[in-house]
């Protein structure tokens, strides 16, 4: 539950049979309401509007505006939905590129209903569903187009600098995977403590979720 009611989600797809099967799967689910559904990325802004999802399931390829140009159109928007990627691939330039633009992971579509149930209430709580394990696995394997990978070093690591050395620490054991509870064993701090460092970086290098903190670390040792 989100804090006044259910976790209210937007399904966008443009094969109809793949629409209705998440939304059979998440409509059956008390905690989760289905507040509408979209074929393109053409109608996620005016939907996103009229609804306020908490939870955004989108597609990557669709014939009009792809998955990808409707992620980094939200993700500019004040207050945007979260945003998990469906795709049927493993590892995709387009998925790593959505990462990048503040996805907060991807989900294949042949998932487990009751895997897809547990993400998006992740998702809905403010936890990222993708682990950067699965994520050096995607940089490591996929060309994103994003540029030289000397220049997005160069820039994570001047980004990097910005924080200070606690900060600094912070960011890496996030980068390693690690959750809150880890991070605060490992350094000596609560949990809370950690999470309000987490917060702190996320505003000092306008990120938007863990998984581009991930991101970052990745790049700034590369």
């Amino acid at each position: 539950m989100t804090g006044d009611g259910p976790i209210r989600v937007l399904i966008v797809d443009d094969d109809a049979m793949v629409r209705a099967g998440l939304s059979m799967i998440l409509g059956g689910v008390a905690d989760i309401e289905i507040v509408a559904e979209a074929a393109d990325g053409a109608e996620v802004p005016p939907l996103v509007g009229e609804h306020r999802p908490d939870v955004v399931l989108m597609d990557i390829r669709m014939p009009g505006i792809d998955g990808l140009t409707a992620t980094e159109t939200l993700r500019r928007t004040s207050e945007p939905p979260e945003v998990v990627v469906l795709t049927t691939f493993h590892a995709d330039a387009q998925v790593l590129r959505a990462l990048r633009a503040g996805a907060a992971g991807f989900l294949l579509k042949d998932i487990a209903p009751g895997e897809l149930v547990r993400a998006v209430r992740k998702v809905a709580a403010g936890e990222p569903i993708l682990s950067p394990a699965v994520t050096r696995q995607l940089i490591t394997h996929v060309a994103d187009g994003g540029g030289p990978g000397e220049e997005r070093g160069e820039r994570a690591r001047k980004l990097l600098e910005r924080l200070s050395e606690r900060e600094r620490e912070v960011a890496t054991a996030v980068g390693q995977g690690k959750s809150n509870a880890d991070i605060g064993r490992e350094l000596y701090m609560s949990v809370p403590t950690v999470k309000a460092h987490v917060s702190r970086i996320l505003t000092k290098l306008g990120l938007n979720n863990r998984v581009q903190v991930a991101l970052l670390v990745y790049d700034a040792a590369s």
